[in-house]
This record gives C-alpha cells, structure tokens and sequence, in this order.
C-alpha cells in the first residue's frame, strides 16, 4: 500500500485494532494521550508505520525540528505508527494500536493503508477513539457518545453508557475510516469523549483514562491505570482552583452542572449539537463583553 512501511510481521493474530488520530478528532490530546500511555504500559512492539509524504500539506501540518541527545538538529514528521501487543497468558489476544495524525490528503487512501496493517494482522473489531470540546462541566463524569457498525455493538455499548451519536455535519477522518471498514467488512465501533471546551489545557488526562475504561470494558485488556488516575485527579483539581478564582466562569460551569445534572436524572440525552453551540456561543459573548466593560 502507499507509504506503508512494515518492519515485522506478528506471529499471532491481533483480534482487536485501536486507532486515534492527532489534530481534529483529538481535543485535548485525550485520544492520542490514551493509547500512548497503553503502548508505554503494555509490553508492545512497534510493528509498522506510514511514510507521511504524500498524506501532508506540510505548510498546514508543519514537521518540527528538534535537537537530539546528539545535540544534532533533526525534522520530526507527523508520525503514524503500529505497535503489537500479544498478552502472554492469552496469545490469541493480541493487540493491533495505531496512533497517528490526521492526514490533509488521500483520506480514502490512507484508511486502506491504515486496514491493510489490520489484515496482515488478523484484525476481527477495530475500535476508534477520539475526542471532542463541548459544553459539559469539569466537575462531572465524563460524557461519552460513540457509534457501531453492528446492533449488536451498539447494544453493548449503550449497556456500557455510551450514547448513540446522531451528529451531522463536518466530519474528520474517523468517518472516512468508519467507511472503510464498513466495505471491508471490518466490525468497527468508535468511543468519543466530551471535554469542557472552557478548559484550555492539554492534555486532559481525565477524558483519556475515561476513554480506556470504556475500552477495557469492550476488550479484554489488563491494563494499570493507577497513574493515570493520579494525573486525572490533579488536573480536576487545578481545573477547579483556577476557575475559583473568576465568577463568571464559575457561575457558567455551575449552570452546566445544572445541566447535567437534569439530563441525568431524567435520564434524557445530554444538549443536542445545536444546544451546544448555542450555549458556547453564549459563554464567548458573555466573556468578550466582560472584557470590553474591563
């Protein structure tokens, strides 16, 4: 395939692919971050990896340099890489995680090269991870929506509280990949997680360890999340002690609390699309008024 450069074939089949995508689909890092930390956990391999030459604008995603141990300067592209994870005490097992970058060009192509690592490796369920901003509080658990190729995945995942997603409207490569594994007959499902869009820090560590619990209740995984945990709840924490310290945000994070809180408890869905970007259209007005009366 285009660009496909493989460095070792595994020995096993890897049953279960996990993808994410740098960039658009990926607020906050919460998508990338989280299979990151799976290959830094797990004992994997890096099997294979996309040569980005003919998938980039490098004028739009720009390559950095970077000075390396050998204090010489080298251009770091925008990575898509494979890794293996084959449990010892069930190697029919396996794990195929890619994390990449969402690519300017050739979606179509690229989501063949993307499959053609999953077939050479026996891949049976792909499961795509991503991130979004919305209009949701710190202060709760994360919101996750997601949707399945099969009833039957979105069965599970709505007995795992993930939401059916009924958003139309501009769409990233998750979609273009979606499509493609749908021709493939590859069963593929897709968990997003929901980040407050007033916070602007990354990463958001409490959406990535949200997004692996998920995962782990769809796949059987043993993966320590202790540190994970830890991070989550530092960054809660600093969150709420920034945002103490501003009444205005403060009072708008209490009312999507209220929200919450409401949907909740009724058991209804969370704010349409629509709502959402009312209500962050509102939030942004209230605040550039707030600075011009300054």
């Amino acid at each position: 395939m285009d660009g496909l450069i493989v460095h070792d074939t595994p020995n096993t089949k890897l049953s279960t692919m996990v993808v994410a995508f740098a960039g658009w689909p990926d607020a906050a890092e919460a998508a990338t971050r989280a299979i990151r930390y799976m290959v830094r956990k797990l004992p994997s391999k890096k099997i294979a990896e996309i040569d980005p030459e003919n998938y980039y604008d490098f004028t739009v995603n720009r390559p950095q340099t970077r000075i390396n141990r050998r204090k010489d300067r080298i251009i770091k592209w925008p990575a898509n890489e494979f890794y293996s994870y084959v449990p010892e005490e069930n190697p029919d097992n396996g794990i195929l995680m890619y994390v990449g970058t969402e690519p300017n060009l050739k979606w179509r192509t690229f989501s063949d090269t993307v499959l053609e690592v999953a077939k050479l490796s026996g891949v049976e369920l792909i499961i795509s991870l991503g991130a979004l901003l919305d209009a949701v509080p710190h202060t709760r658990e994360v919101k996750i929506t997601g949707r399945a190729s099969s009833e039957e995945l979105s069965k599970k995942a709505r007995w795992l509280g993930i939401r059916n997603s009924g958003y139309q409207g501009p769409t990233g490569i998750h979609s273009a990949f979606a499509e493609a594994c749908a021709k493939n007959h590859i069963p593929h499902a897709n968990i997003w997680g929901h980040c407050p869009h007033y916070v602007q820090t990354s990463p958001n560590p409490v959406t990535s360890f949200a997004l692996l619990e998920r995962l782990k209740s769809l796949v059987d995984i043993d993966l320590d999340m202790s540190e994970l945990d830890l991070a989550g709840q530092a960054f809660r924490e600093e969150i709420s002690n920034a945002i103490a310290k501003q009444p205005d945000v403060s009072s708008y994070v209490s009312r999507l609390e209220h929200q919450y809180d409401e949907a909740k408890s009724s058991q209804n869905e969370m704010p349409t699309g629509t709502d959402m970007v009312k209500e962050i259209e509102n939030f942004l007005k209230s605040q550039s008024s707030g600075q011009e009366q300054e």
